[in-house]
């Protein structure tokens, strides 16, 4: 695929817009039809994106980039199939006593044009997940994938095109000049995927055409472990989440919160966890995942020797290459807040460790930061569990595991503040990418007809008998 040019996207854009104020907005039929012609090009693509994927990275999993890709796509599509009529029907509201003879209702209406940033780290399903959900809301579109997986995004665009014309669904790429004229076009939403910094600039830019934003961003999302929890259980769970995707993951276990009597037994565990799903080590790993690229890999490899310089202890749990950008597991112990690896969002395999005294530190912490894009918290005790839920603010919440809020296809996903704004998945994104149409009908006969001109002592006497 060749990079296009402002001109061009305004051109696409221009098209998009007539060919839906021409057609109209489908029917369900029409939608159904279009998300399963979406699916089976996917599935009949899914080894050109499986080896697209790992060309883009250097080293991914083929298995790994099937579970955390392709399924959740799929099952993404297949949830809005099934529940799309309930979502388009209209809903009834109600309609007060002295408007009675008359009815309301609600007709979510697609807004028109949306536009999808989408991010590196999973390239296919922040992509098209966003595409199809635009679909389903009857929407038409314009998606703009990452230029730093440029494999992909070609497949990605193959897969498009064989399924929607230009005036329907397209792929555009290119680099930042493409990105920052992208974000600056009217559309009737923009549905943003990526970094705290780049979002800002996203919703600057669609602010001055007053277009809508869903933002979804990242932060640094904490893990919070309750004293005397079983140690093995949170590690195995907090390996999978970190090391998934390598950590390149925008709900990552950012750091772990533990008590300091927990600490040394949670460093033991998590170093057998992390052998135990990766006996084969990480170089040349068939099951473990690079770095995207050099410029990452040394952002990382930076964080480190920051941590180190400053105190903190580093447990290395393999060999590392510089030239393949591969990073195997660090576990980081005696951090402080001062660190730069708390500073910012990790996006690595690097596990900074915090201790705690009792809950309330730990849950000062984490308010004393940005609201994190997810929570996890690992426990049995009821009682000090929704002490940590109900006292902080986050995206979304895993309770003894990780990750897994994100395949829930009837839960909302979605960050606050710096980790995001709105949400989308299932019927959250119909919501997002629809505008909610109030409509009254007007009965024959209502109270509303005796407050109109000329007044008198009746309209006075309706209007005291309203505002008792």
């Amino acid at each position: 695929m060749s990079d296009v040019t402002p001109a061009d996207l305004r051109r696409i854009l221009d098209q998009q817009r007539a060919a839906f104020l021409n057609a109209g907005p489908p029917d369900l039929k029409q939608r159904r039809t279009d998300l399963r012609h979406l699916k089976a090009e996917i599935l009949k693509r899914r080894s050109d994106i499986l080896r697209a994927l790992k060309t883009d990275f250097g080293q991914r999993s083929e298995r790994e980039s099937a579970i955390v890709e392709l399924i959740p796509l799929v099952q993404s599509i297949n949830y809005m199939i099934a529940h799309l009529g309930h979502w388009m029907k209209p809903q009834r509201r109600h309609v007060s006593a002295y408007f009675q003879c008359g009815r309301a209702w609600v007709v979510r209406q697609p807004v028109g044009i949306v536009g999808i940033i989408a991010p590196w780290n999973y390239p296919v399903s922040l992509a098209l997940v966003p595409l199809a959900t635009a679909i389903a809301a009857g929407n038409r579109a314009m998606l703009k994938p990452s230029e730093f997986t440029p494999a992909t995004s070609a497949v990605i665009g193959e897969i498009v095109q064989a399924v929607f014309p230009t005036e329907q669904a397209s792929v555009v790429t290119g680099g930042g000049e493409v990105g920052a004229a992208f974000s600056a076009l009217p559309f009737n939403h923009i549905l943003f995927t990526g970094s705290t910094a780049v979002g800002k600039k996203v919703a600057e830019a669609a602010a001055r055409n007053l277009t809508p934003v869903t933002l979804e961003l990242g932060g640094k999302s904490p893990v919070v472990i309750e004293p005397g929890f079983s140690m093995q259980r949170v590690a195995d769970r907090v390996a999978f989440g970190k090391l998934t995707n390598a950590g390149q993951t925008c709900i990552a276990p950012d750091y772990v919160l533990v008590h300091e009597d927990d600490r040394d037994t949670f460093a033991s565990a998590w170093q057998e966890a992390v052998k135990k799903q990766h006996p084969g080590g990480y170089v040349g790993s068939p099951d473990y995942t690079a770095i995207l690229n050099q410029h990452h890999y040394e952002r990382l490899i930076g964080l480190i020797g920051n941590a180190e310089t400053q105190g903190a202890r580093v447990i290395r749990l393999g060999r590392d290459s510089a030239a393949d950008h591969v990073l195997a597991p660090v576990l980081l112990l005696n951090v402080t807040p001062q660190m730069a690896v708390m500073q910012e969002e990790i996006f690595g395999p690097v596990l900074p460790v915090l201790t705690y005294r009792t809950l309330d530190e730990a849950i000062a912490f984490i308010n004393a930061r940005p609201h994190p894009l997810a929570l996890y918290y690992f426990g049995d005790n009821r009682t000090e569990r929704d002490k940590v839920l109900k006292s902080t603010v986050s995206g979304n919440v895993t309770i003894n595991g990780t990750l897994l809020h994100i395949a829930q296809d009837d839960l909302p996903f979605g960050g606050v503040g710096d980790s995001g704004i709105g949400a989308y998945h299932g019927r959250e994104g119909f919501i997002a990418l629809t505008h909610a149409r109030g409509v009254y009908q007007q009965g024959r006969f209502n109270a509303a007809t005796l407050l109109q001109p000329p007044f008198g002592k009746l309209t006075d006497a309706i209007t005291n008998l309203i505002l008792r």
